[in-house]
């Protein structure tokens, strides 16, 4: 079997997945940013800003190239207390900071979409809401009740020393 089959036979490649997940719908085109600002603590805390960062940042790069991302992942002990925050800055010269405190992943884009999707993001919204779909795929999950309490207990156990 040659390899072309071989890897055929095999499914999707890895890349090929990756893809599809940076052009997954919506396309997540801002209008009017010129950069964008995540601070979040480096570990233990602020789980959605985290989630956010790995799972819908890139696809947000992936749709505005030319906007100026910056991620700072801030060390931070048990004992401090500070909110894990989005910085938003307008090619007009206005900002606005998001707080991301005990927010989803889902929650965050979509506060970062409402704040600067434009007209193609408001376009999205009434017709996932006429077509009764969620908004953004998976926020449907996080808004469950239970879903917290299905993600408790999930931690790795720590390794013992």
């Amino acid at each position: 079997m040659s390899t072309v089959a071989k890897a055929a036979a095999q499914g999707p490649s890895k890349l090929s997945k990756i893809l599809q997940h940076l052009k997954a719908k919506p396309q997540l085109n801002l209008t009017g940013v010129k950069s964008l600002k995540l601070s979040y603590a480096f570990r233990n805390d602020h789980f959605g800003a985290r989630h956010f960062a790995k799972e819908d940042l890139p696809r947000l790069r992936w749709a505005n190239p030319s906007i100026d991302i910056q991620v700072e992942r801030i060390p931070k002990t048990v004992e401090q207390e500070w909110r894990p925050e989005l910085a938003i800055q307008f090619e007009n010269g206005k900002s606005t900071t998001l707080n991301l405190e005990n927010k989803f992943s889902k929650t965050i884009l979509r506060a970062v979409m409402d704040a600067a999707g434009g007209k193609a993001w408001e376009e999205h919204k009434a017709a996932a809401l006429l077509a009764g779909q969620p908004i953004l795929p998976g926020e449907e999950l996080e808004a469950h009740p239970h879903f917290l309490e299905s993600q408790q207990g999930r931690r790795r156990p720590r390794k013992s020393t």
